[in-house]
């Protein structure tokens, strides 16, 4: 006990920056959900994109020694920018092409249709960097990677202090204004409106003159650049990516989506805090609490696990409300 309450200040620090990460991705899972009523599993592929994209525009800032004279704060929204902007436009491509013309197929038939987009994207951007770098693991640059301490022993002696990146701050600050700004649109703009016309009913809100298709590809904008920019924040924070870091992160993010509610952004936005603080609590002191039985790499297991009980207990999630299929 003594052990894990040492700890605790460390594992509040990795593991809120984790789940603000696994938040913003969580939002578009939902908010995909929400209109269409299928899982978009290939927006895990979209925040993989995104991280490159911001790498590669960043390296080439670099290799072209823009970087030696521009602020670094201007070098990192210009990277953020150019990101969001390309995934978001990837989500509408996306959508547009594997799922727009299955809209009233079965579900089954969206849903492998996202599965195929998914691993499309993982190989495309795997061939790429091969082509560019010679190898699929890339390791970029890291514009805010100064160390801090937090002086969590002057609070109660018991606390080890904590130590986080200046890069962490800037993870936090952006995705909590991502999650705040997309929260007011969605809930107080006339578009905000008629995104969630759309997903109470979208027969109506056609007769009501509600350019549907305008909609939903302002809602794969939106989501597909919210995942994006977060691959821009989870590169800048963690260093390495490779194409295969989207699925892992996607389905914990998924799971956060479920775990508040499926359709429900401040559910998403809830799951995703939940589930990184979870994550990063199980991977430092799992082995404590099992007695050696059970290591940090099975912290996995537990979001999963958390996954099938909400499935079993509570399908709606939290903060979701239960609802009649609609026929």
């Amino acid at each position: 006990m003594e052990m894990i309450l040492q700890t605790l200040p460390q594992v509040l620090v990795d593991g809120l920056t984790l789940g603000a990460v696994y938040a913003v991705v969580a939002i578009g899972y939902t908010m995909v959900y929400g209109i269409l009523e299928f899982i978009n599993f290939a927006h895990g592929e979209i925040f993989m994109t995104g991280a490159f994209v911001g790498t590669a525009a960043l390296l080439t800032m670099n290799s072209a020694g823009w970087l030696t004279g521009l602020p670094a704060g201007l070098a990192y929204f210009l990277i953020l920018a150019t990101a969001m902007l390309s995934t978001g436009l990837l989500g509408i491509g996306i959508e547009r092409v594997a799922y727009r013309p299955l809209r009233r197929a079965p579900k089954l038939i969206s849903l492998i249709s996202a599965i195929g987009v998914s691993f499309l994207l993982q190989d495309i951007v795997r061939f790429i960097a091969d082509i560019r770098t010679g190898n699929f693991i890339v390791t970029g640059i890291s514009l805010y990677g100064e160390n801090l301490k937090l002086g969590a022993s002057f609070v109660w002696s018991g606390f080890d202090d904590a130590f986080l990146k200046t890069n962490t701050i800037i993870v936090v600050a952006v995705a909590v204004v991502l999650m705040v700004g997309l929260d007011f649109f969605v809930n107080r703009t006339k578009w905000g409106t008629a995104m969630r016309a759309v997903a109470q009913d979208r027969e109506t809100a056609s007769l009501m003159s509600i350019n549907v298709n305008k909609v939903i590809a302002l809602t794969f904008f939106i989501g597909s650049a919210l995942g994006g920019g977060t691959g821009v924040l989870f590169a800048q924070q963690y260093g390495t990516i490779d194409p295969y870091i989207g699925f892992i992160l996607g389905m914990k993010a998924f799971t956060a989506a479920v775990l508040g509610g499926i359709g429900n952004i401040r559910g998403a936005m809830f799951g995703g805090l939940f589930i990184g603080v979870l994550e990063m609590f199980s991977s430092a002191n799992l082995s404590v609490i099992t007695g050696g039985a059970l290591g940090g790499e099975y912290k996995d297991v537990v979001a999963f696990l958390i996954l099938i009980a909400v499935l079993i207990f509570k399908p709606e999630g939290l903060f979701g409300k239960a609802v009649k299929e609609k026929v």
